[in-house]
Order: C-alpha cells, then sequence, then structure tokens
C-alpha cells in the first residue's frame, strides 16, 4: 500500500504501525501457545482488563518469594490523557540484592504495542505491576540507553510498604547527596532508575539550564516538555490556592500519573511519576527516591499526560500538571509516599521588579528542602530577571529585601550586580541573593521555619560600576587629636569624567601623638576589615549570621574608616573596636579557641557619601597627629 508523506499520511503510518505490532504480537503469542498456556489466556482477558481498570490492591499483594520466570503480569500507566491503560509483563526473573544489600529487583519484559513502540518511559515509574488481581511493585528501573527491548526492573512491593508504614510525624532528616540516577549493576546489566522528567513552567531557557547546571548529578536536571497548572498560579492577594477537591481525589487510581511541585505560582517546577499503590490516606509512587530526601513536604497534585514521546536517548511522558490532592511526606529508596487531602508547607516568594516606569510583580512559593530551596530561589529571581524588554548587556539591578525568619526581625538584602562586568548581571544578582539567603536558611542553627522572602529590585540601564581613583586628606597629613579634617576622594563612573567628593570626618580626641591610617574604600573591603576571616571551619550561628547580614554596608557608597592602634575584637556578629587592655587580655583565651578573631588595629568607621554606584577599591592615607589641642 503506498503512503504520501503528507502529514496526515504521517498520522495514518504510525497508527499503521502500531497495528501491525499488536498483529504480530497476536501471531507471537499464537506461537508460544504450544509451550505454555499463560500467553493466550493473558492475552485473552487484555480487553477485559482494560475496561474494569487497575485493581486497588483488594487483591492483596504477590510475594516476592513466589516469583519465578515466565510469570504474566498486568502494569498501568497513563500513555495520554488521565486513564490509566494495561501492558503485558513477562517476569525473566529476580535480581537478588541488585539495588543493594537486601533489596531486590524483579527483572521483566513488557509487551504490547505502545510500550514496545515508545520503550521504557521517564516518567512511567512507579507504574504498578499485578499478577492476577495481586500487587507485585512498580516499574521503576530501565536497561541502559538504547535498549531495542523494553525491558524493565520491578521494586517489589514489599519494600515500597515499609515507607507507607513510616509514621507521618518523623523528624525532618538533612538531605544527603543521593543520586537516584546512578546506575546499578547486575549480572552484567546496568540499570538506572527511570528518570523522573521535571516540568518547567514559565522558565526561560537560560533559567532552565542555570537549574541544570545546579542540579547537575541529582537526577533533577532533565527538563520535559510541559504545562503548569492553572489551580496553582497566585490570587489576587499573591497566595496560591490549594483547596482540595473531593472530585481531584475520586480521580487518582493506581496507574494514574502525579506530580511533586517543588515550586508552584506564577512560575512551577513540578517533578512527574505514577502512582503504585493507593488507600483511603495515602499513596505510594514513583519506586525509587526522588533524591532519598526523607522527610519532605511538597504539594501533590493529579496530572494530565498530553502525549507520550517516542525516543531511544530519552523517552518521556508530557504533562500538564493538575488540582492539589495532598503533600508528599516522604522521599525513600523504594518509594515517595502522599498523604491524601492534607496541605504542604511551603515559603511564599513575592518578587517585584522595576524598571523605568513599569513593575512586574511574580507570587510563587518554593518547597523547604536545605539542598534545592536556595537553588530554587536563585533560579526563579534569575528567571525573573529575564523576562523583561528594558534588560541590555549595561543594565545592572539594585535587589533590596528581607527574609522573615520565625522568632527573628526580617533579615535585610541590599545588593549590587553591575553591568559589563563579564558575569551577565542578572545572573549575577540571583547568584548573590541566592548565596546570601542559603547562609541564613542552611544554617544548622535554625530551628524556626522561614516565613517568606520579600524582594524588591531596581532596574538601572546603564552600567553602575565606579572605581575609586585616588584619596587625600585636603588640609594635609598633620593633624592634632579633636581635629575636624576633610578627605577628598577621586570617583571615576564607568565611562563618565572623574568626579570628586568631599568626606568630613573628625579624628577622636581621645587618640595620641603618634601615626594613624585612615582606610578610603568600597563596602566590601570596610566589611572584611571589620569582620577578620577566620581559621575555624565551624558554621556561625544563626545570631551570628543575622549580626553580620545586618552589618553589611551598602556597595554604592564610600566609605572613610580610622584604622586606631587599638584592640578590636570580632565576636558572635559583633566588631569591638577600641578594646581596653584589660578586655583583650580575657578574650585572648576565647581567641585562642577561635571562636573570637582580635587584631591589633580597630577599623572605626568615621564617614561616608554616595558613590553614585557600585564602587570598587581603597586607599590608605597615613596621618601623624602632634601632641597639643588642634585649631578645631
Amino acid at each position: 500500500m503506498a503512503l504520501s508523506k503528507t502529514n496526515a499520511a504521517r498520522c495514518t503510518l504510525i497508527d499503521v504501525r502500531l497495528r501491525l505490532k499488536e498483529i504480530l504480537w497476536g501471531f507471537l503469542t499464537l506461537g508460544l501457545a504450544v509451550g505454555g498456556a499463560a500467553w493466550p489466556n493473558a492475552l485473552a482477558a487484555q480487553d477485559a482488563v482494560a475496561l474494569s481498570g487497575p485493581p486497588r490492591s483488594s487483591g492483596g499483594f504477590f510475594p516476592l518469594s513466589q516469583v519465578h520466570r515466565g510469570l504474566m503480569g498486568t502494569a498501568w500507566t497513563v500513555f495520554t490523557g488521565d486513564k490509566p491503560e494495561p501492558m503485558q509483563v513477562e517476569i525473566l526473573g529476580v535480581l537478588r540484592g541488585a539495588r543493594g544489600p537486601g533489596h531486590d529487583m524483579i527483572l521483566a519484559q513488557l509487551h504490547g504495542a505502545k510500550p514496545e513502540y515508545t520503550g521504557v518511559v521517564a516518567g512511567m515509574s512507579g507504574s504498578p505491576v499485578y499478577i492476577g488481581d495481586k500487587l507485585l511493585g512498580s516499574l521503576s528501573y530501565r536497561i541502559g540507553q538504547f535498549s531495542k527491548d523494553p525491558i524493565a526492573g520491578i521494586t517489589p512491593i514489599e519494600q515500597m510498604l515499609e515507607v507507607r508504614d513510616l509514621p507521618v510525624d518523623a523528624a525532618r532528616t538533612t538531605l544527603t547527596a543521593a543520586n537516584f540516577g546512578d546506575a546499578v549493576t547486575a549480572d552484567g546489566m546496568t540499570f538506572q532508575a527511570m528518570e523522573t522528567p521535571l516540568v518547567m513552567s514559565g522558565f526561560r531557557p537560560e533559567a532552565i539550564r542555570l537549574w541544570q547546571q545546579k542540579m547537575a548529578g541529582t537526577g533533577l536536571e532533565m527538563v520535559a516538555a510541559g504545562g503548569g497548572s492553572g489551580s496553582s498560579l497566585p490570587g489576587p492577594d499573591g497566595e496560591v490556592n490549594d483547596e482540595i477537591s473531593e472530585a481531584a481525589l475520586a480521580s487518582v487510581e493506581p496507574g494514574s500519573a502525579v506530580s511533586a511541585q517543588l515550586i508552584r505560582g506564577d512560575l512551577e517546577i513540578a517533578a512527574t511519576c505514577t502512582v503504585t499503590y493507593i488507600d483511603p490516606k495515602q499513596l505510594l509512587a514513583c519506586g525509587h527516591p526522588i533524591l532519598q530526601s526523607g522527610p519532605v513536604s511538597m504539594p501533590m497534585t493529579r496530572t494530565d499526560v498530553v502525549a507520550t514521546l517516542a525516543s531511544p536517548l530519552n523517552a518521556f511522558k508530557i504533562v500538564n500538571t493538575g488540582e492539589t490532592i495532598g503533600a508528599f511526606t516522604q522521599d525513600r529508596d523504594a518509594a515517595i509516599r502522599g498523604v491524601l487531602g492534607v496541605k504542604a508547607h511551603m515559603i511564599p516568594v513575592h518578587v517585584a521588579v522595576r524598571g523605568g516606569e513599569r513593575e512586574r510583580k511574580l507570587n510563587f512559593e518554593v518547597l523547604d528542602l536545605p539542598a534545592l530551596t536556595p537553588q530554587a530561589v536563585m533560579v526563579s529571581l534569575y528567571d525573573a530577571l529575564l523576562e523583561t524588554n528594558e534588560s541590555t548587556a549595561d543594565t545592572s539591578y539594585h535587589v533590596q529585601g528581607s527574609i522573615d525568619l520565625d522568632g527573628y526581625p526580617p533579615s535585610p538584602l541590599d545588593l549590587w550586580a553591575p553591568g559589563g562586568n563579564g558575569l551577565p548581571a542578572p545572573l549575577a544578582a540571583a547568584l548573590l541573593t541566592g548565596e546570601s539567603f542559603a547562609k541564613l536558611y542552611s544554617n544548622g542553627t535554625r530551628q524556626g521555619t522561614v516565613h517568606s522572602i520579600n524582594l524588591s529590585v531596581e532596574e538601572i540601564p546603564r552600567n553602575m560600576q565606579v572605581t575609586l581613583d585616588t584619596a587625600r586628606v585636603v588640609s594635609g597629613n598633620i593633624v592634632h587629636a579633636g581635629d575636624s579634617i576633610v578627605v577628598e576622594a577621586t570617583l571615576h563612573p564607568w565611562q563618565q569624567p572623574a568626579r570628586n567628593v568631599r568626606i568630613p570626618i573628625k579624628v577622636p580626641a581621645r587618640l595620641g601623638s603618634g601615626n594613624l591610617r585612615l582606610l578610603v574604600s568600597d563596602a566590601g573591603t570596610l566589611d572584611r576589615t571589620m569582620d577578620q576571616p577566620r581559621l575555624s571551619a565551624r558554621q556561625p550561628d544563626l545570631e551570628t549570621a543575622l549580626a553580620q547580614a545586618r552589618r553589611m554596608h551598602p556597595a554604592d557608597r564610600v566609605y572613610v574608616s580610622l584604622l586606631a592602634p587599638e584592640t578590636q575584637a570580632n565576636m558572635e556578629g559583633q566588631t569591638l573596636s577600641g578594646l581596653p587592655l584589660s578586655m583583650a587580655n580575657a578574650l585572648e583565651s576565647l581567641h585562642a579557641g577561635q571562636d573570637v578573631t582580635m587584631n591589633g588595629e580597630s577599623a572605626v568607621l568615621a564617614g561616608q557619601t554616595s558613590a553614585g554606584g557600585v564602587l570598587t577599591g581603597f586607599q590608605i592615607l597615613n596621618l601623624h597627629i602632634e601632641g597639643g589641642g588642634g585649631l578645631n
């Protein structure tokens, strides 16, 4: 039969191929009937099974001890829409310890027109496998990258039920650097957990690439096509509505596609897999971990499969996430567990970007998980800064805002990312913000939650870099204690004429005769001078980290500081300048234990003024204090 190569004919050709596979499969089963009666029986029951849908574990569980080669079963997954479809499963055997000591894997081959055409598909993990009406486990692993046969590894249901039986209020644990994409080798065959494809709705390609870079090696770098959930868009108050309907709950069954939302709102990142087991209170999915992070809290949504993309290298499901049905609460080796009808704890993020007379607002929520939340905030802010027509290579960004932590006043943010500085300014602004947030959020002594992150970003359509060229004391370098003097600094804005600024300061009356140094500098140099680096690798506690964040100096000013010949100590995020000898001696024991840093010079801020941009550079001025009173 001749077929024209138009688009319509291509669609017809695909249908013909699928039909031929079904016919060939029929001939194959007829041929195998000579060797065993299980094949024709399984094939004859297929249509009836498809109409009735997957059982809800009413038949119990099929024990691993009874699994042997030649068993025939049925697996369920969604290829299109939201209704699971059956596919035949031929058990090839059991690989002892393939998933780790005492963790066996069942090896199986999938049969049927669709699985043989698409192969093992990312997003299929968790698809339940039944022997009769007894639940055997979930399709969770695939073999190799270009396998010609749809051979999959099955996680036994006994191991998944251990996750079901964990207490709901288990203590939160710290994320380990687990990589569920790591290979499992058994009997010379290399298996990988089926990828959990991510839908990144609303993100530009540059932001997606940043996410993939930060998530490399975690199994969360694979991004598939798809769309977000209209039901999780923020309301007029900026908050996400996560009401749960009875209809949405009733629509979920074994074989249904479900998604875990890492970010939701105006932006969305969601990981999709398949339901293995469900009871009135909870469900199990995936058959492998997302990150094996233990207790988690992520919104769980029903999911509609738009299409299943067949590819020898990277087959995956194209999905739209749907209504919220509960929260995922456990991310373990054998499964992820979701509790139906409950709401997940998320961190609200509000971003306002002002450029000229326009202001764009983004409201979304991010998951509360130390190893992922800073990256999620960083990538989301980066995307927000890219979504503008005003941005150019020279555009600079001023990020202000606060991080609201439970039990503490909001911690302020004041960060600058000038344009034309090598690293793209939107990326620099996102990285600086993510780093500042991580210092507080990932602090090991933090016990309360993060209530919200509020960011206000100003886009400035020019390069805001300013260089400190020179500095001098206007009245000369010989002064007296108590004198008021003026420091003049020459500043050079990017591709603009240099200009001079004057900063009045006063020499402390307590200083005796001798030499005194002045530091004329940018904010970074001043901060490093006032808070000397510690040799200890021990992380500062949250109180210290908050104190350090509060005393960071804005980068758009020029500072004059006295470097007085007096002892300075830094402890608990505070700088103690001009210490008397008795106190310095008392702190010496703590200094030896690296809880305190001490310096023979005290940095005391004496004056400041606007630099008109982001200042870099410093100058040291030497003064000589003469004895006797001065003119002032």
